[in-house]
């Protein structure tokens, strides 16, 4: 059985000063709107006026009365349109997309309402370039950004703050989830090449809304959504969020519930210095589904279906999960050209993991036949039954960011500049837990064998890993003229980390000093076109060997991985973004080698993607929206000393994946809009050796919103279907810790939900 519990390293200001014209009209609209409106316009809605405002969420400038952001346009797109012009994810402050040389996708706050998302996976099903890698019901979810794993350690972020990434962040309280591309060792320091996911969180404003939902399966789903904005000035203003859960999952004997708080605080200390806080608190728990295997080794499991529970037990208990997420932030205005802002963070998570975990065939009489290895299914489709337990898991990270932001001319040069420092810490704790066969079973039988759970008890936790960084990092944006841009900048990585044994003392020590540049040139042949080409340069730390190797648990050495990226960026008519990409990563190859004793997990060889990013989101006409993505990604190996894994697409890691989704307003009838999306998977390799692939999917959703008024107040019906044809397909066939997982995707699923303005 493998011990999946491995230490995972480290790896505005509000309104600007307007001109008096554009101020009249903009009180002009604010007058003759009726107030219930004002309350009915959604969090999403003001948080984007703000940052079209101010490229950061303040809210002042001079010394007048702070008043509600309020935004009058003429581009007729709407501010739900699925669109967002500016991210931080790539930067250290809101910067405009169409200015940022890197891959970027937003899925703002009116596509998760109306896609109903709960989970990440439902988020970034919008973005063709990430897939699933290991994302089991009931458990946390682990994702692949253009085929490679992010590090749960520093690959997932709120407002630009690093999180544990062992939870499944709630989403009530967020504007819009950012989606970074590539390699990011200038944004973050050590992280896996694949890129980053940061959420943005919502900011106070006055509104008051609840949603009730329920699915066809029987779920509840109870959210509210309050906050105000008070004081003489409006300086201050408050956020809460809070949701009850009461999930029925599509797999058997795997419910569970959820609960969750959050509180956005903001205090505009005066006109040039402001505070912000964010608190949130998760508590979920629910039995883990978990994968299949393939049987024999070579063999894809058929006839199975995505409602059993495999290697169900009466005494196995749900997994829980505790989260808490602090994000403090002080910004200051030093003068008109220079500001800076001192940033902390802590994210905690504590796991209780129970489950009866069925893995591979070592113990069953057919285990072993046609030299199956022990880490399959038979070719049979028996399997073992381990009970499981590793209770109190803590992983905790902890970050303190400074960044002084500004301008200068050098001559005929400007320099956007950007300096910083950064300190990171994650720590993990974990105990020795239970992990012992109890028995085996067969993925056909129809009723579950039922055996006694262990008599072990597991120990104490105890510290595992202490990881440590410490960063310094410039940016500086060089504009030659209003066409030409270069962008160079540098982080320099110190890195300590000490993996420790139950005694406390030190079983690996690892001293790391990097430098990690990112170059881009930027040209604007026009104010709505940008094309730019990058290279950069990041520093991942090196994987763990799996249980079963010859040298099991070891922890390799930091890896270097480098990209080259060029792409175009357009927006038509300032209502549709449209961009394209072409991109090269490449980073040593990591994988157990086979030899005449068994395994060894190595470094060798080079593990090199290549693609095409095709990605559009915004406003078609005056009654279609759309988000749309293709990426083609060509992912291989070479060189590894092994001849079998090379030359051939890599695992889990399809050739073409496409996304689609879509809101019509139907002209006839007020406030009705038609949804609907499409997702496109082509065949994956399910092993090294890519001589075994499971089937190409379509999956079709479709839904509707309706928006009337009740008693006065703005009122929304959704309605989602997902999976619209029950389509039976195989969602994920990566590897976890060294083993291999294949998921089913989730059948037919009906929500309907209201969401109430009050």
């Amino acid at each position: 059985m493998t011990n999946k519990k491995q230490l995972y390293p480290a790896s505005g200001r509000g309104l600007p000063s307007p001109a008096r014209k554009k101020l009249l009209i903009t009180l002009i609209a604010s007058a003759t709107a009726a107030a219930h409106m004002a309350h009915a316009q959604s969090a999403s809605d003001r948080a984007e006026t703000a940052a079209t405002a101010s490229g950061r969420p303040q809210v002042k400038t001079d010394n007048a009365a702070t008043l509600p952001t309020i935004t009058v346009t003429g581009s007729g797109t709407g501010t739900d349109s699925y669109r967002k012009k500016s991210a931080s994810i790539a930067t250290f402050g809101d910067a405009p997309l169409l200015d940022t040389p890197a891959s970027i996708s937003v899925i703002t706050r009116s596509q998760l309402d109306d896609q109903q998302s709960r989970l990440l996976s439902e988020v970034v099903r919008n973005d063709a370039a990430v897939g699933d890698n290991y994302t089991p019901v009931g458990y946390y979810e682990n994702f692949a950004i253009r085929g490679f794993a992010l590090d749960l350690a520093s690959s997932y972020q709120i407002n630009g703050m690093s999180i544990a990434g062992e939870q499944n962040v709630a989403l009530e309280n967020k504007e819009s989830v950012e989606i970074l591309k590539g390699l990011a060792g200038l944004q973050s320091g050590m992280a896996a090449p694949g890129g980053l996911i940061n959420y943005v969180t919502k900011r106070p404003a006055d509104v008051r809304s609840v949603t009730l939902e329920t699915d066809s399966r029987g779920s509840r789903y109870l959210a509210t959504d309050i906050g105000a904005l008070f004081g003489e000035q409006k300086q201050f203003g408050l956020r809460i969020n809070a949701a009850h859960e009461s999930l029925h999952s599509y797999v058997n004997d795997a419910d569970g519930q959820r609960n969750f708080a959050s509180l956005a605080a903001d205090w505009v200390i005066t006109p040039q210095a402001r505070l912000q806080f964010d608190a949130e608190y998760q508590h979920r728990e629910q039995r883990s589904a978990p994968g299949y295997q393939l049987l024999g080794g070579t063999v894809i499991p058929s006839d199975v279906s995505p409602y059993k529970l495999l290697g169900a037990q009466p005494w196995a208990k749900p997994v829980t999960i505790n989260s808490v997420n602090l994000n403090l932030r002080l910004d200051l205005d030093l003068t008109p050209d220079w500001h800076a802002y001192l940033a902390a963070s802590r994210s905690r998570v504590v796991i209780d993991d129970n489950s009866a975990f069925p893995y591979g065939c070592g113990y069953g009489s057919t285990c072993g036949a046609g030299g199956t290895p022990a880490r399959y299914f038979s070719a049979s489709g028996d399997f073992d039954i381990y009970d499981y337990r590793f209770p109190d898991d803590t992983l905790r990270n902890d970050q303190l960011q400074a960044v002084l932001q500004g301008r200068l001319d050098t001559g005929k040069l400007r320099h956007e500049l950007t300096l910083g420092a950064s300190a990171f810490r994650r720590t993990v704790a974990q105990s020795d837990g239970v992990n012992e066969y109890v028995g085996s079973d067969n993925i056909y039988n129809p009723n579950p064998i039922v055996y006694a759970p262990s008599p072990s008890t597991p120990d104490a936790s105890y510290l595992r890993l202490d990881s440590r960084q410490k960063s310094l990092f410039a940016v500086d944006r060089l504009s030659f003229n209003p066409q030409w841009q270069l962008i160079a900048g540098a982080r320099q990585v110190w890195v300590n980390e000490r993996a420790l044994d139950i005694s406390g003392a030190a079983t690996r020590t690892t001293d790391k000093t990097l430098l990690l540049p990112q170059i881009a040139l930027v040209y604007k042949p026009q104010a709505d076109l940008s094309l730019y080409t990058s290279y950069s340069k990041g520093l991942t730390m090196g994987g763990q060997a799996p249980w079963w190797t010859e040298n099991a648990y070891a922890f390799l050495a930091p890896t270097v991985s480098r990209q080259i990226e060029a792409g175009v960026k357009y927006d038509w008519r300032d209502q549709l973004s449209l961009s394209a990409a072409i991109f090269q990563m490449s980073k040593p190859y990591e994988y157990p080698k086979p030899d005449e004793n068994g395994f060894t997990y190595v470094q060798q060889g080079t593990e090199t993607h290549r693609g095409i990013e095709l990605n559009a989101a915004g406003q078609v006409s005056k009654q279609l929206r759309l988000t749309a993505s293709l990426a083609l990604i060509q992912a291989r190996a070479e060189d590894t000393g092994t001849a079998a894994y090379d030359g051939h697409q890599a695992i889990n890691v399809p050739r073409l994946r496409a996304a689609l989704y879509a809101a019509y307003t139907v002209p006839q009838i007020s406030g009705l809009s038609v949804l609907g999306g499409w997702q496109y998977s082509a065949g994956k390799a399910a092993t090294r050796e890519g001589n075994v692939e499971v089937p190409a999917y379509h999956v079709f959703n479709a839904g509707m919103r309706y928006k009337t008024s009740w008693q006065g107040h703005a009122t929304v019906l959704r309605l989602s279907v997902d999976n619209l044809f029950d389509k039976r397909y195989w969602k994920d066939v990566g590897e976890y810790i060294g083993d291999g997982y294949l998921h089913l995707g989730a059948p037919r699923t009906a929500r309907l939900s209201v969401q109430y303005d009050f």
